[in-house]
């Protein structure tokens, strides 16, 4: 029996669980992510020692260890993944795991992705059951569906042509009036300007129990020497080929890893940095414009009083409306907090969201905390009769930094000049709904296509490079069989790649699939 899966994410924020007056917040996270432990049997911690791989992907975060999966499975290259600290430790492991579409827009340039990401992640849940698995158990897998709450005639309006853009494009969308909203919703604050779009096939995971079975999954490799993680072990150089000037090794602080074949790059808001960093001794100005952008996750542990049956999401969310007032931030106009609320497989209330622009800044900020408190409660009625200090001993917050890029999209593709470095990158918050992979040994042969140009990296190397973007009819295929099972819920088959296929693709050299010719850059490297 053959299983195919996807994934998704990259690693994003740093995860915290900080300690407040007002709040008891443990110092470790409740769910405690089994590699944690340096000294795992599948990390090599030799002390200054030298090893060979053929690929070295830097974070491991969802998207490098998918890269990672991918690589293992589609080809009989060895691969090495290198952190400076473990899975779960950013953006991956402090947010929501929402795996939504209700969210996106059909014809952005992220629709493909997240598309494609979407079918096989659904696809893996059903395989795992054919298996004779729990996907509850195996990735904290729960298909509740999404609804995008509207509170005005402007955002009934706006909601009634996503729900049309959205069947447009394949999913069984719906509009719900404000009855029919308040009969999937009771707990919901509704009156007659309230509305709703729907989108059932929605759904959502927990991350650190996913990212638990990948790993589980890529050590199946160990054994044959194609696999080996290097965790809490910082990268701190590029060793370059004196030859043809490719990057040939990654000095961490405790190993050497050669790389026979690429060095991918998925280290999620500190990309730009790193990668700044690395080429600067080399005379180079490399620009990766990814930045960290915060955000709070409140977690009420076993929360049983309020009842939602769906994860919801209020229609603000798309303008990301910024709020000032706050005396304790620091970047008040650059603050966004939004509603969103779902309930977890362990029946946590996941309440969120917050956006601002700290730089790499992770502390709590009581004052955001208690600002998406206030928000929720205006649109559940029941947790303005609670404070979150009578909900002391079950309340925590994570916190995270989201790999942020100012057009939206994520940077996927070779570094110019260097035929063997790639990135993978600024998913911002939807590393999970953006990657995917196939988790098979079997393969299968239909076309499916996603236009990839239009990731590959804009990087700044002493100059400035624009991009023409009217020509993007480039198209790539890959080996993916999508049950119909599962097109039954989106429809048409829809053609698309997740992140990991695209960087696999590049790394073997399957050139015949993509054209990339339109967006090449032209550097002359130092």
């Amino acid at each position: 029996m053959s299983s195919l899966s996807a994934f998704l994410p990259n690693p994003n924020p740093n995860l915290k669980l900080l300690h407040s007056h007002n709040f008891n917040l443990s110092s470790v996270p409740s769910w405690k992510h089994k590699s944690t432990s340096s000294k795992s049997p599948f990390s090599v911690s030799c002390s200054s020692s030298s090893h060979t791989y053929d690929v070295v992907i830097v974070g491991a975060g969802v998207i490098g260890l998918t890269i990672a999966r991918h690589f293992l499975l589609s080809s009989d290259l060895s691969v090495a993944i290198v952190d400076k600290a473990v899975p779960c430790s950013g953006a991956t492991g402090a947010g929501q795991g929402h795996l939504w579409m209700i969210n996106k827009t059909p014809g952005s340039a992220t629709w493909d992705l997240a598309r494609r990401s979407h079918q096989l992640w659904t696809t893996l849940a059903q395989s795992l059951e054919e298996q004779g698995l729990d996907p509850i158990v195996e990735l904290g897998w729960k298909k509740s569906g999404s609804l995008l709450i509207g509170r005005s005639d402007a955002e009934s309006d706006m909601l009634k042509g996503r729900v049309k853009q959205l069947c447009e494009a394949g999913l069984k969308a719906e509009y719900l009036s404000s009855t029919d909203l308040f009969k999937e919703e009771p707990d919901l604050l509704v009156d007659q300007d309230s509305a709703a779009a729907f989108l059932p096939v929605d759904c959502q995971l927990d991350a650190h129990r996913t990212v638990e079975y990948i790993e589980k999954a890529n050590r199946n490799f160990a054994s044959e020497g194609r696999y080996a993680e290097f965790y809490n072990d910082p990268v701190k150089c590029f060793i370059r080929s004196d030859g043809n000037g490719e990057v040939k090794a990654v000095q961490t602080f405790k190993n050497t890893l050669h790389s026979k074949k690429a060095v991918i790059v998925a280290a999620g808001c500190w990309t730009g940095g790193l990668i700044h960093d690395l080429f600067k001794s080399w005379g180079m100005e490399l620009h990766v414009p990814v930045r960290p952008r915060k955000g709070h996750l409140l977690v009420l542990q076993n929360f049983n009083f309020l009842a939602l049956n769906h994860g919801v999401m209020e229609a603000d969310y798309l303008n990301h409306p910024t709020i000032s007032g706050l005396e304790s931030s620091d970047c008040e106009k650059d603050l966004s907090v939004s509603m969103v609320a779902s309930i977890d497989t362990a029946g946590n209330l996941l309440l969120g969201s917050s956006r601002e622009f700290v730089g790499f800044n992770t502390d709590l900020d009581e004052s955001v905390v208690s600002y998406m408190w206030r928000r929720v409660g205006e649109f559940f009625p029941k947790l303005k009769t609670i404070s979150l200090s009578d909900l002391n001993a079950s309340t925590k917050v994570r916190i995270g930094l989201r790999p942020y890029m100012p057009d939206g999209k994520p940077v996927i593709g070779p570094v110019p000049g260097l035929s063997n470095v790639y990135i993978a990158a600024g998913h911002e918050g939807s590393g999970l709904s953006l990657v995917s992979s196939h988790f098979s040994d079997t393969y299968y042969f239909p076309t499916v296509a996603i236009c990839i140009p239009i990731f590959l990296p804009a990087l700044i190397l002493n100059v400035s490079f624009t991009f023409g973007m009217a020509n993007l009819e480039a198209e790539c295929k890959t080996a993916f069989q999508i049950e119909e099972k599962v097109f039954s819920d989106y429809g048409e088959n829809f053609q698309a790649l997740g992140t990991a296929e695209m960087i696999v693709e590049m790394v073997l050299g399957h050139q015949g699939k993509v054209d990339t010719a339109p967006f090449a850059v032209q550097q002359a490297l130092g």
